[in-house]
Parts: structure tokens; C-alpha cells; sequence
């Protein structure tokens, strides 16, 4: 069986790797020769954080979701898993509550069970919630590790699509909306700071009432903060959204205000309407689309739906026939 994947991104490697376990001989078409700060899921966070992506996401996100950590693992990429644990400031206590009222899957901690899993909150907060199932990766490491594999198991890369052969699997993002018009950008910023008065251990959410952070550990003394999630397809960068993150750094830990800025950068995601990703039939390819905040979360079980419904006939979860 040969395909054809439209897009180097997170969802067309996962799509690729899932075909190419399938036998399949693929091809991967991307202007791009190697993932970069180009792409979408450059500058993803990397956390597999399915029960507390839940608090505001619909049921499938978390159902689905538990299937990554593992599906990643598989392919080699290096897992993180210690949890998440999730904060509030004084101000917001109330967060946390309803925070905890939402999800499922969490266990409270006081100050000394903080203290004793992320010493270097120690008597900041009073108390947290720690969700010990959550994992997390670096996205980077993990696309470039990814794309590698797949050349080596015999999957092709090239620049320019050529004529069609086989099946074709559209996975171009925003890029899709010459043919899917109701994906719409939802577009998040995000900053690199490196401090090596700061140890984490896990990625720490900051419940806020109108921009929660997470800062992700990485190596190096490196950490990724994100925060923001704007109705926009605008790229650029606002001094207000990187003040406001940078704010909420600091207020998590007053070191943060000596680490080194050492990049920022600012990603548009895909999303359709009820933010739930979609796998499309549409004249003979399949668009594999839509995964919003989730990518890392989420691609996994997406393709191998996209895989299942090419190559077995299935119509499974997020499937649509569409002959318009």
C-alpha cells in the first residue's frame, strides 16, 4: 500500500509512523526538510496531561488522551512520568476548588506534601492538587526523533508534493482551510527561560482566572512557560500576552525573575468549532485536522483512527465521510 502525507508536523509524523507499522510505504511531503520553528507543534509544551486538560475539554480528550504517553514511548521518544501538580495563588484559592470539582484522577496535597514533591515550592503554597498519571515529553526532541525513525524504517521525505499516488493524508494545519473552511487559528505564545536556582520535577500549572500558566521542565535548567490561548491567526508576538506570562512566572517563584530569557515565540493551532480534532474523507483523502491545544495529547489516537479508517474500512471515533 503506498500513501502520501501532506505536512511534517505532529500530526502527519504520528500518521506516517502509524501507517508505516502498518506496512504501508510512505512518503512525506513538507516544504520544511527537518522540524523547526516553522511548524505549529515547535512550540508545542509537551505535556500529556489528560485529566487536566478535562477541567475544560470535552470527554474524548481525556479518554483518548491516556493513550499517548504510551504510543510515544513505543516509538522511543523519552517519556516523563511524574505527574502534574496544580497551584493557585491566595487570591485564587477558588480555582483550585473548582479545578478539583472538575476533574477526577487528583490527589490533594498539604504544604508538606508539596514540600516534599517539589521542594522548591516549599512555603509557597498551603496546598495542591497532584495528578500522578500525567506524563510529559519534549516536543522537539520528540518530532525530530520521530521524523528520524520513520527515515529509517523507509518512509521518504521530500519537499514537494509531485502527482498523487496512493492514499493521500492532508495533514497541513491551518494550511487546510483551502478545503476546510471552518478551521479557524486559536493562537498561543510562549517563553524559554533558563535558571539554575529552579528545580522542577513535573510540569506545574498556575490556575488563574483568565490565563493559567504551565511551566514544563526541561533539560538543562530550561523551562517552557505557556499561557496564552487567543482567537487569532496573528503569529506576531504581544508584549502585553509576554508580560502577563513572564508576570505569572514570577509570581510561582520570585527566582524566575533572575533566569535568562532565552527565547519566545508565539504558535496559531488548528481548531474546528467544538475544538475536537477530525479525520475527513473527501474525494479520496483523508484530512487529519483540528487538534487544537492537544497535538502531542491527541495525534496519536487520531492517526491510527486515520490509519483504521484507510486501511481497515472502520468508521471509528471522529471519522467523517464528507462529499461536499
Amino acid at each position: 500500500m503506498k500513501a502520501r502525507v501532506l505536512g511534517a508536523g505532529v500530526a502527519g509524523l504520528c500518521v506516517a509512523a502509524e501507517l508505516v507499522a502498518r506496512g504501508g510505504e510512505v512518503t512525506v511531503f513538507d516544504p520544511a526538510p527537518r522540524p523547526g520553528p516553522h511548524g505549529c507543534s515547535w512550540w508545542a509544551g509537551g505535556m500529556l496531561a489528560p485529566v487536566c486538560e478535562s477541567e475544560t475539554a470535552e470527554e474524548p480528550v481525556l479518554r483518548l488522551g491516556r493513550e499517548a504517553a504510551d504510543w510515544w514511548d513505543r516509538q522511543g521518544v523519552t517519556v516523563e512520568r511524574r505527574g502534574t501538580t496544580v497551584v493557585a495563588l491566595g487570591r485564587d484559592r477558588r480555582e483550585l476548588d473548582r479545578f478539583a470539582r472538575r476533574t477526577r484522577g487528583h490527589d490533594w496535597l498539604d504544604a508538606d506534601g508539596l514540600a516534599a514533591l517539589e521542594p522548591d515550592l516549599a512555603g509557597r503554597f498551603d496546598r495542591a492538587l497532584h495528578v500522578p498519571s500525567e506524563a510529559h515529553l519534549d516536543p522537539r526532541a520528540a518530532l525530530l526523533h520521530l521524523r528520524d525513525r520513520l527515515e529509517r524504517d523507509g518512509a521518504t521525505f521530500i519537499g514537494e508534493p509531485g502527482h498523487p499516488e496512493g492514499l493521500t493524508f492532508d495533514c497541513r494545519g491551518l494550511a487546510a482551510r483551502d478545503v476546510l473552511l471552518d478551521l479557524r487559528g486559536v493562537k498561543g505564545e510562549m517563553a524559554v527561560l533558563r535558571s539554575a536556582d529552579i528545580h522542577l520535577s513535573r510540569p506545574i500549572r498556575l490556575l488563574h482566572p483568565r490565563n493559567p500558566l504551565y511551566i514544563v521542565p526541561r533539560a538543562d535548567g530550561l523551562f517552557m512557560l505557556g499561557a496564552t490561548q487567543i482567537e487569532s491567526d496573528d503569529r506576531r508576538r504581544s508584549v502585553r500576552s509576554v508580560l502577563e506570562l513572564l508576570s505569572a512566572a514570577y509570581a510561582l517563584h520570585p527566582a524566575f525573575g533572575e533566569a535568562e530569557l532565552v527565547e519566545i515565540g508565539a504558535d496559531v493551532r488548528p481548531a474546528f468549532p467544538d475544538n475536537l480534532p477530525r479525520v475527513i474523507r473527501r474525494d479520496g483523502t483523508f484530512y487529519v485536522n483540528g487538534l487544537f491545544r492537544h497535538g502531542f495529547l491527541l495525534a496519536p489516537a487520531l492517526a491510527r483512527m486515520a490509519a483504521e479508517a484507510a486501511l481497515d474500512g472502520t468508521t471509528p471515533e471522529f471519522c467523517h465521510e464528507d462529499h461536499s
